[in-house]
């Protein structure tokens, strides 16, 4: 597509041109046996040896229903707008506090007409966020406990005039801040919410260790905390509000840049602990190419294209328009990258805050990712409070079916996201695939789950579907555009006219 080049693009062409360079094929195959090798996936290889670049082939033998590879993701993030159904780690994505926060805060988002589906825009989530946290850290009254429960038990015709429920709102408070135990909820434990170590009130996590690895990982440059390393909070906050009015995608390539950055730093600190130790006579030139290209070698092994070229072309747009569309689109991304270098720009790592590799990086997740789906323990515990002996239910659900009734339908929304897996995102397409990503009770966090779908032999190519391989020939290969690729799988084959 025809445009004028932005200065950073015409002054750092060529560090531009050396990011996106391919790796050689030695370096690939290394950096995958070594991911293989952390992760213990012995019965598995990534090659280089088909027609669409890489593949995952089996080094031995999988039964039906075996699981093949648990993959931790590079860089994901969950939608902005199911955070109001679900509260779980900004990192590892497993679901936090206990099952009566999870209740709580959805109830309490709903009463001030806030939810997943009416979304809301980075300003306002930001607010009600910092409502709910500072509502759950509150303390109640010594009875409030005994006081929830008598309101509950009578709340079936009564309502409140703030909380647009069935439940008071004193029993939404005292379920965010653990006034309310509800029955057999202990049968469903959660790791305790930590708080972002930059005070943002945005980010939670299970862990110290899973709030340390974001914060050093990338979230340092994303926190709009006090203790936040961007360059200027009140731009981050637009560059997030755009992103979220727009398309979140943005949200994800900002923690790709951010990534990149935080290793290029730590990079560049110990080679100068390395020089200083070695008391070098040659001076080392830290902000050469070459640690850039080393910081940025996890991203680099992504498949890439630009976002706007390999966008597919909406129905809803006439083919005639389709330049003007790729244009809009080009804009689009360039408004998002100059707010977000107006957060968090690092003069060292200029080659990154040019438009060329911010649309590459999004197209890499435009072509790779991987939906993040993680069940929400709600369910189970709802479904727990069910299946009890018919005595014990009645007596618990004096409790628990007022608030079931005011969660309604919607009582149990996975944490949904979307992730790039270095491994999963190897894995080739078919239409008659012979594995699936599919989380098995216990998978309980954001790592991508790939299971055998049939018998599958050593030598033999893992595959997944891309699309829903029940679609007719011609819906799937329309489906299959933005892959940019046309099936030949033996289903395909079969069924080409």
């Amino acid at each position: 597509m025809a445009a004028s080049l932005c200065p950073i693009e015409e002054k750092s062409s060529g560090a531009i041109a050396s990011l996106l360079r391919p790796p050689p094929p030695f370096q690939v195959q290394e950096y995958f046996d070594q991911l293989l090798f952390d992760r213990n996936c012995s019965r598995i290889k990534v090659k280089q040896e088909n027609d669409y670049g890489k593949g995952v082939y089996a080094d031995g033998d999988f039964e039906e229903g075996e699981l093949i590879l648990k993959d931790p993701i590079l860089v994901g993030m969950q939608h902005s707008s199911n955070k109001f159904d679900c509260l779980v780690c900004s990192f590892c994505f497993r679901f936090i506090g206990s099952i009566e926060l999870q209740i709580g805060r959805k109830l309490y988002f709903q009463s001030i007409g806030v939810s997943a589906n009416g979304g809301c825009d980075g300003e306002t989530f930001s607010a009600v966020s910092k409502d709910c946290y500072d509502a759950s850290l509150s303390h109640m009254e010594e009875d409030s406990h005994l006081r929830t429960h008598e309101n509950l038990e009578n709340c079936a015709s009564s309502s409140s005039s703030k909380y647009n429920t069935s439940v008071p709102k004193e029993a939404v408070d005292s379920l965010m801040n653990g006034g309310l135990v509800l029955p057999y909820s202990t049968e469903f434990p959660l790791p305790s919410a930590i708080s972002c170590p930059g005070g943002c009130k945005e980010a939670f996590y299970c862990s110290k260790s899973c709030a340390e690895a974001d914060w050093k990982l990338s979230h340092s440059l994303l926190c709009t905390g006090e203790r936040s390393k961007s360059s200027s909070r009140e731009a981050l906050s637009k560059f997030v509000q755009h992103a979220n009015g727009t398309n979140d995608i943005f949200l994800l390539a900002a923690k790709a840049i951010c990534f990149t950055i935080s290793r290029y730093r730590k990079l560049k600190e110990n080679y100068l602990k390395e020089q200083e130790k070695c008391r070098s006579t040659k001076a080392l030139d830290c902000s050469d190419l070459s640690i850039l290209l080393e910081a940025w070698k996890p991203i680099s092994f992504g498949h890439k294209g630009r976002w706007w070229d390999c966008i597919a072309l909406p129905d809803d747009v006439d083919p005639s328009d389709e330049a003007s569309f790729r244009m809009e689109i080009r804009e689009l991304a360039n408004t998002s990258l100059q707010l977000l270098k107006a957060a968090i720009f690092d003069k060292e790592c200029e080659p990154l805050f040019s438009l060329e590799i911010y649309g590459h990086i999004i197209g890499m997740f435009e072509l790779n990712n991987l939906d993040l789906v993680v069940a929400s323990p709600v369910e189970d515990y709802f479904l727990y409070i069910d299946d009890l002996p018919e005595l014990k239910k009645i007596e618990a659900e004096i409790i628990t079916q007022p608030i079931l009734d005011a969660l309604g339908d919607d009582y149990s929304v996975c944490c949904e996201g979307t992730a790039f897996f270095p491994l999963q995102s190897c894995m080739n397409h078919s239409c008659c695939p012979n594995a699936k990503a599919f989380k098995r009770e216990k998978d309980i966090d954001g790592q991508a789950t790939i299971i055998a779908l049939r018998p599958i032999g050593k030598g033999e190519e893992v595959t997944i579907s891309y699309i829903d391989e029940d679609l007719t020939y011609e819906e799937r290969q329309a489906s299959l555009v933005d892959y940019g690729f046309e099936c030949k799988c033996s289903k395909c084959l079969e069924e080409q006219p």
